[in-house]
């Protein structure tokens, strides 16, 4: 039987999604916004570069340290839930996502990399 086409997208108007989507949508506007003020304080998308590249180390240091965050975070929260969920399921879902998110960062990393040496 069909459902009526309302109902197939009701998770889409749950508040849960709906601030996730909010929140999404205000930083790529951030980081749009930055953008665009970076162009036009540089004078140009070829300067915006130059000023890229000259500050990569900051941005690499910037990245690492938003990795040693992510990871005291993840660790923070895996531990509580350990606790609340000795499951050996619990352990085995926490280490599909571990696995996947090591490498989702050595491929970008990697790509950065390759493309600027």
């Amino acid at each position: 039987m069909m459902q009526p086409v309302g109902s197939r997208f009701a998770w889409l108007f749950n508040r849960r999604v709906g601030m996730a989507l909010l929140w999404t949508a205000l930083i790529v506007g951030v980081a749009v916004a930055v953008n665009l003020t970076g162009i036009h304080l540089a004078g140009g998308i070829e300067g915006w570069e130059r000023w890229l590249q000259a500050r990569a180390g900051v941005f690499r240091v910037w990245r690492i340290g938003v990795y040693l965050a992510t990871a005291w975070s993840w660790w923070w929260m895996r531990r509580r839930v350990l606790q609340r969920e000795p499951a050996a399921e619990t352990r085995q879902r926490f280490l599909r996502i571990e696995v996947a998110a090591v490498v989702a960062i050595v491929l970008m990393e990697g790509s950065a990399w390759l493309q600027h040496g």
